[in-house]
């Protein structure tokens, strides 16, 4: 009498029709499961919306070059004005519809003493910069790192301190920008690190006072560091 031994898994089925079940329940529910995965969900308008947004805080430099003009109140005189270097922060809000097509809000603050030749101890001020520009990426990115560019415009409002302002009131500027910086992602794509400069164009302030006025454009360089999110 022949006696052929079957594998051990062949003889575990066999003995065991629960396992023959849950194998055949098994194969029923991979191609169910395939083809979850190859149909999924389609995103509602609120989330493909909300998958363009791009949120990034940096820390942000503020370098001033001195100005040189000529105030005639209350008599004719050159001064020089002057504001100190410091560090704020850059808050930037972005819609980005497709690598080339994108826009941005921003807001910067920082601190610094605004210095006139004429006036003793200058002037302590906060700055708040709000603008709103165009912003676009390269389509791929150049090794591991997205590059960008913006331009645009905005308000830019002169605050002096209680303490430091010397009395002075708040002044608005009209000012225009642009900016250059690369995005490197850190954890997947949706979070990184973003390096970025600015350079922000305005009109030098006087606080509204004839004997500080010098009608005399000016800019600000600000390098940045910090992070950006991706929703």
């Amino acid at each position: 009498m022949l006696i052929v031994s079957r594998p051990w898994s062949v003889r575990l089925a066999l003995s065991c029709p629960a396992v023959l079940s849950l194998a055949a329940i098994l194969a029923a529910a991979l191609p169910v499961a395939a083809r979850a995965q190859t149909e999924a969900r389609p995103l509602t308008p609120f989330e493909r919306q909300m998958a363009r947004v791009d949120l990034g805080l940096t820390a942000s430099g503020q370098i001033t070059p001195s100005d040189t003009g000529t105030t005639t109140y209350p008599q004719v005189e050159t001064i020089v004005n002057k504001a100190s270097t410091t560090v704020g922060f850059l808050a930037t809000l972005r819609w980005i519809k497709s690598p080339l097509i994108g826009f941005e809000g921003n807001f910067s603050q920082a601190r610094f003493n605004e210095n006139f030749t004429n006036l003793i101890g200058g002037a302590q001020t906060k700055v708040n910069e709000e603008t709103l520009g165009y912003v676009a990426h390269t389509p791929k990115k150049i090794f591991g790192v997205q590059p960008f560019g913006g331009v645009g415009l905005g308000t830019i409002a002169f605050h002096p301190t209680r303490d430091g302002g010397q009395g002075l009131p708040f002044q608005y500027r009209a000012v225009y920008y642009y900016s250059v910086g690369l995005d490197a992602p850190l954890l997947g794509p949706n979070f990184g690190l973003r390096l970025n400069f600015r350079e922000i164009f305005y009109k030098a302030p006087d606080f509204i006072q004839n004997y500080l006025t010098i009608q005399q454009h000016t800019t600000t360089y600000e390098p940045g560091v910090g992070f950006y999110l991706r929703f």
